[in-house]
């Protein structure tokens, strides 16, 4: 009996120790996983395998990139929300998987402020609002102006309901205080070619979807969505230029579940910042469009809970309808 007490006890100290080997263990120590609830070929899938590569260096782990695409990202957010907290798995959000998706159900399922740790941000994409050339229109006042004067005729493409040309559509008409007819389509792309076509008047776009056509004159770009100036778009001026304020663009960052320890977090962040100052990484987001856009954990959970504000007011001004 005793015999089988000292094993029993050795068995336990050995667990013991193997415990506190692990909890010691340096982060990371394997793979880690980064989830995108986009499909793959998307814009953000895109984005987040150029992030990948070179924060698997940044770590000295690999980063693998697994896609959990459908209901708009709902489904990937929620099992990247459920996973271990261990730090090996990161979540690439976006404004569509967290916040326009959930806030269009009934029941929230998740909270993009309080479900997540936050670790950084790392690119934002402007819409830019295009019109056809022979609108006569050649700046964001003139078409307030010709929208208000022709309330009746003048329409809006969109790529679909509560997609971001939608939204950002709809931020600016209210903003502004006039209407415009909206035509949803099927897509970024049906949308911006029945513009091109003269089905539709104006819309905005992701600036990589349409840049090649306000090259070629078959679109006249009058505006972008940062509150700001661009090097990436020139000469074309931020919408906010005209309607104080306004700011609809697209973003990416990373978040990890909840409960994700602080250490590991900063870790993250730190492998993260690194990354976006690769040349690679650079010109690679903006091939897509993109610029860098980073700042701390804090920064982004702030920056989150201006823009889950922001968006709560646009789709109420969009009238849409909970599902």
């Amino acid at each position: 009996m005793a015999r089988n007490l000292l094993s029993a006890l050795c068995g336990l100290f050995a667990a013991l120790a193997c415990t506190a080997a692990l909890a010691q263990e340096p982060y990371p120590s394997r793979t880690v996983r980064m989830l995108v609830p986009n499909a793959p070929g998307s814009s953000i899938d895109t984005m987040s395998r150029i992030v990948a590569a070179k924060l698997g260096d940044a770590l000295g782990q690999p980063v693998f990139v697994e896609n959990r695409d459908g209901a708009g990202g709902l489904i990937g957010i929620e099992a990247g929300r459920n996973a271990k907290p261990d730090g090996y798995t990161v979540i690439c959000a976006s404004n569509g998987s967290m916040l326009i998706a959930p806030l269009l159900k009934k029941s929230v399922p998740y909270d993009a402020i309080k479900d997540f740790e936050h670790v950084g941000s790392f690119a934002v994409t402007p819409n830019v609002l295009v019109v056809h050339p022979d609108l006569p229109v050649k700046s964001v006042k003139e078409l307030i102006e010709y929208a208000r004067a022709n309330r009746a005729t003048i329409n809006m493409a969109s790529a679909g309901v509560g997609s971001q040309s939608h939204l950002s559509g709809v931020l600016l008409m209210s903003m502004a205080d006039f209407e415009s007819l909206i035509v949803p389509h099927k897509g970024g792309g049906p949308s911006v070619n029945s513009v091109i076509a003269g089905q539709t008047h104006w819309t905005f776009t992701p600036a990589p979807a349409v840049m090649p056509f306000v090259k070629n004159g078959r679109l006249r770009a009058i505006g972008h969505s940062l509150p700001r100036r661009s090097a990436m778009l020139g000469d074309i001026p931020p919408v906010a230029d005209t309607v104080s304020g306004y700011d609809f663009s697209g973003w990416a960052g990373l978040v990890a579940p909840k409960g994700t320890p602080p250490a590991v977090i900063v870790k993250l962040h730190a492998a993260l910042e690194k990354t976006l100052a690769v040349a690679e990484v650079k010109d690679g987001l903006a091939k897509q469009g993109a610029e860098i856009f980073e700042g701390s954990p804090e920064d982004f959970r702030k920056f989150l809970a201006q823009d889950q504000a922001n968006t709560v007011k646009v789709i109420k001004a969009a009238n849409l309808q909970a599902d």
